[in-house]
């Protein structure tokens, strides 16, 4: 029987010798919504299968052929925090913060201008940071570029910066869209070279630090830092069994001497203006051969980056690392090995090419096994976008939204640990977060919700906007309940709370 679903899902007809066209069928539809968007809005349904599922991911694939919707256009273009380089940053932001700081510490405990200028640094920082979340929870509810979206999510929490630590409080809007946002769709070397040289990142897991031994320098610079090396290798490429070393890691180390911040006294700043804000300090850098995983490394200072980026970027562990998150973040948990395998040969035949390896993926038979449909589970993230986006609510205010995440633990930005946020069932499925969500989703559906203007959702229109697709048994369960809380058991349902 499954197998008899599975081709009817997939192949329906055969408009030429080799091509085969997916069924517009609804259950096809919802899938794809499902995973290639943060869930169906009103109509998306019934769009989508007037356009057709393959033609929609063709769509999709080509974000740069849709337009972006005109409010969240004018509200980047009009955001400093997402639309300054870094260094511009750290001038309007950072230096102002900074010295309000030292000031404010050398004033008496019972001075008021203490109080004055902790409130201007605070003040400075917080604008610097306050449209970040608010263009993210923008983007992902009202974007038409909805797989962008999908993958800018998936590309951060790889390539993950905490917003909280120092500076990156003003940077990380800026990392996300200069170094991962232009690059979700494009070549994985070159988002792999964006993210190396990004202030936030070189902040972040301390390259910025990072000097050849024995140079004679101070303080923040007295030798080697691996952090940024390990992460490069486990998380960022190769991955955990990737085949390198403890002493693999320090080689890297090496390499990436020198690699860092414009000298904060403006020294270098044009320089580091041009750059995007990362400074090479060569004096800094070790000078002399390296080896890493059986690759010499000529002493030629930044080019030796530029060699171990096209190195691991291009590794077949890095190949199969990616494409087993992409293999899990589209279709299970556990991805079938068969699936990574295919996505695997596609990313080294292509050097890399993310959109060559996501039409592989959205091709599979794999993709379209019916017992991967709704079988995902909502991280937060997730679930507040794919509530608010079914209940057709336009919020005007963001911070609603913001605060429930960070009850979930789950705060934009937020993640302490280099790995990211995870997308896996086991990760977010806890009673507490249960109770949590029906609370939300009891205010939402009852129109108590910034923005929903005191408009209940109607449980009929939500249904037909989840394309039917309800199991019986919480049709069984809804159809009993009072109508005011018919939409608050569908959005607490175990059918919405997967994908």
């Amino acid at each position: 029987m499954r197998q008899a679903l599975l081709a009817l899902s997939i192949l329906v007809f055969v408009s030429s010798p080799g091509l085969a066209k997916t069924a517009n069928t609804t259950e096809n539809v919802v899938h794809v919504l499902d995973r290639l968007t943060f869930g169906p809005k009103p109509g998306d349904v019934e769009a989508v299968k007037k356009m057709g599922v393959d033609k929609f991911i063709k769509r999709q694939l080509k974000a740069e052929s849709i337009d972006e919707d005109p409010k969240i256009q004018e509200f980047v273009n009009n955001s400093p925090a997402l639309t300054l380089s870094p260094t511009q940053l750290y001038t309007q932001f950072g230096q102002p913060a900074v010295k309000a700081a030292k000031l404010s510490q050398q004033l008496t405990e019972s001075d008021d201008d203490k109080k004055k200028l902790n409130k201007i640094r605070n003040d400075l920082q917080k604008q610097a940071y306050d449209d970040v979340p608010d263009a993210k929870m923008m983007r992902a509810i009202g974007s038409p570029r909805q797989l962008q979206e999908v993958m800018t999510d998936f590309w951060y929490n790889h390539f993950n910066v905490f917003y909280n630590k120092g500076q990156d409080q003003l940077w990380i809007g800026a990392y996300e869209q200069q170094a991962i946002r232009p690059y979700v769709l494009g070549k994985f070397r070159d988002m792999v070279e964006a993210t190396c040289h990004h202030p936030a990142m070189l902040f972040y897991l301390d390259n910025w630090q990072n000097t050849a031994p024995g140079v004679n320098k101070r303080g923040n610079f007295a030798g080697l830092n691996e952090n940024y090396a390990r992460e490069l290798m486990e998380l960022h490429t190769l991955g955990v069994n990737g085949g390198y070393s403890q002493r693999d890691v320090t080689e890297l180390a090496r390499v990436l001497t020198g690699l860092g911040l414009p000298a904060r006294d403006g020294k270098n700043a044009n320089l580091g203006e041009s750059r995007a804000g990362y400074y090479f300090d060569s004096r800094r850098h070790d000078q002399k051969e390296k080896v890493v995983m059986g690759q010499v490394i000529q002493p030629s200072g930044e080019p030796e980056i530029e060699q171990m980026l096209d190195y691991l970027a291009y590794s077949p562990a890095t190949a199969h690392h990616i494409s087993y998150q992409l293999a899990q973040y589209f279709v299970a948990d556990t991805p079938p090995s068969s699936l990574v395998d295919k996505l695997t040969a596609r990313f080294i035949k292509s050097k890399g090419d993310i959109k060559a390896v996501l039409t592989e993926l959205f091709k599979s038979p794999e993709f379209w096994d019916p017992q991967y449909f709704n079988s995902k589970y909502k991280s937060p993230f997730r679930y507040v976008v794919s509530t608010v986006r079914a209940a057709n609510v336009v919020p005007q205010d963001y911070k609603t939204l913001e605060q429930f995440l960070r009850q979930q633990g789950m705060p934009l930005y937020g993640c302490l640990t280099p790995d990211g946020y995870k997308n896996t069932r086991e990760a977010w499925l806890n009673p507490d977060s249960l109770v949590r969500r029906t609370g939300f989703a009891s205010g939402l559906s009852a129109g108590k919700f910034k923005g929903s203007e005191g408009t209940a959702v109607d449980w009929q229109t939500l249904n037909t906007t989840l394309g039917d697709t309800l199991s019986s048994n919480t049709q069984s369960v809804v159809s009993k309940a009072p109508n005011n809380l018919k939409s608050a058991l569908v959005f607490g349902s175990p059918d919405f709370m997967r994908y």
